[in-house]
């Protein structure tokens, strides 16, 4: 009844935010709240709902000062140089266009974190897309798709969580995953083509003044909040934050925090700007923020009643046995909607070390299994439970079901591709 009852919930819940029938924020905290009066957990319900958003309060922190501290390097003019140099490049094709936004993204992700590549990314390229006309959700889809697969580095956090739940070494896990990395890699490069021509078949290739595009494309336009003096600084500050986070030399949040509090105070030293610098992102950073804790309801109430338990358990349990000789390749196409459905945590440390006991049952190797559990995680990015993709459909303004509308298919030729490539290098059995 358990696993029932959670599949129904995650039916509703995406019915009603892909139908646009409720918000993503209302959805994810009316739904869970609904269905476990249904299932019983009233009197529990709270308890559950506050340990779900205690587990993504870091979360919100980190983003709440990622959005501050990009903000303020933002207005400084940090990315004015980047911008000018991919309109240069670029032009106004949107071909070009969307393969430069590809080839940056996946390039800022590889510092791990999408927060960071979502910020980075959309402020660059943002003011060239509306310059030219090109459709937001096109820049949006693109860096979510980047993201996915460079998703699976493992300072990104599911390769550290299979190497942990399943006691593997990064040789066993991430280095034969490479050559599917590089597979989806090419595709998200194939996916920027095609959705570039559809756009240049729209709007045509635009001829752009490169000095004014440049103004335009800035991130704002208030030249007095411009700092040209500092841009030496600046860049050595991100570069030692990226460094910080990719090191864990503290928590994410600390980090940025302390990186916004040296942002602000040199940029703007006075603290009549400093208010005004912070009341300018608040209405983006309460939007992101209120979403990531009710995304914390969500899961919160999904785990506390064990329906997420009840759901891997159902599935495992009714694949046939003449299938086992195939189970590796069964979990790739299984991490997909489970890592869609639930936290990565709930799967690599609830799910996958089920899935790789009953792999082990059919002679599979935990290895195998644990690699081939990473090979969903494009699909994994446009669940409404990863934080971070709220602040990107935040940044540039589109509703969340209309990219998911829009990208799932991708991100499931991502997925797709990675397997076949996985299966024919023999990175996991057929």
């Amino acid at each position: 009844m358990l696993a029932l009852l959670g599949y129904l919930m995650i039916l509703v819940f995406m019915i009603l935010i892909m139908t646009g029938r409720l918000s993503a924020m209302i959805a994810l905290i009316a739904v869970p709240s609904a269905f476990a009066l249904i299932g019983g957990f009233g009197g529990e319900m709270g308890a559950m709902a506050l340990e779900g958003i205690k587990s993504v309060a870091p979360t919100g922190i980190m983003i709440l000062f990622a959005i501050l501290f990009f903000g303020i390097l933002i207005d400084a003019g940090v990315f004015d140089p980047i911008i000018r140099t991919i309109l240069k490049l670029v032009k106004g094709d949107p071909v070009k266009i969307a393969i430069g936004t590809a080839v940056l993204a996946l390039l800022i992700s590889l510092d791990g974190d999408g927060t960071t590549t979502y910020m980075i990314t959309i402020s660059a390229m943002l003011p060239l897309y509306k310059r030219i006309g090109m459709k937001p959700l096109i820049l949006a889809g693109i860096a979510v798709s980047s993201s996915g697969v460079m998703n699976l580095l493992p300072w990104g956090g599911p390769t550290a969580r299979v190497m942990t739940a399943l006691k593997l070494e990064m040789s066993e896990v991430f280095t034969p995953v490479i050559p599917a990395m590089i597979g989806g890699v090419l595709f998200v490069l194939f996916m920027a083509y095609c959705l570039g021509r559809k756009e240049r078949k729209r709007i045509g290739i635009i001829e752009i003044d490169q000095s004014v595009a440049a103004q335009h494309a800035a991130a704002t336009e208030d030249a007095h909040l411009k700092r040209p003096k500092l841009i030496i600084f600046n860049y050595a500050l991100t570069l030692t934050l990226l460094v910080a986070l990719i090191m864990e030399l503290m928590p994410s949040a600390v980090l940025f925090m302390v990186g916004f509090a040296i942002a602000i105070t040199v940029n703007y030293p006075k603290i009549s700007d400093q208010k005004e610098r912070v009341a300018n992102y608040a209405d983006n950073a309460l939007s992101v923020i209120s979403m990531i804790f009710a995304a914390g309801v969500f899961t919160g109430i999904l785990a506390g009643t064990e329906m997420v338990d009840a759901m891997a358990n159902s599935l495992i349990q009714h694949i046939p046995d003449q299938m086992g000789a195939h189970f590796a390749v069964i979990t790739a196409v299984i991490s997909a909607p489970f890592t869609f459905f639930m936290s990565n945590d709930a799967f690599y440390y609830g799910v996958l070390p089920l899935l790789a006991k009953a792999g082990a049952a059919y002679g599979i190797d935990p290895a195998l299994i644990g690699r081939a559990s990473l090979l969903g995680l494009p699909v994994h990015l446009l669940s409404p439970l990863v934080p971070s993709t709220y602040l990107l459909i935040g940044m540039v303004g589109e509703d969340f079901g209309a990219l998911q509308r829009t990208f799932l298919k991708w991100a499931c030729g991502s997925t797709l591709v990675m397997i076949v490539v996985s299966v024919i290098l023999g990175i996991i059995p057929l």
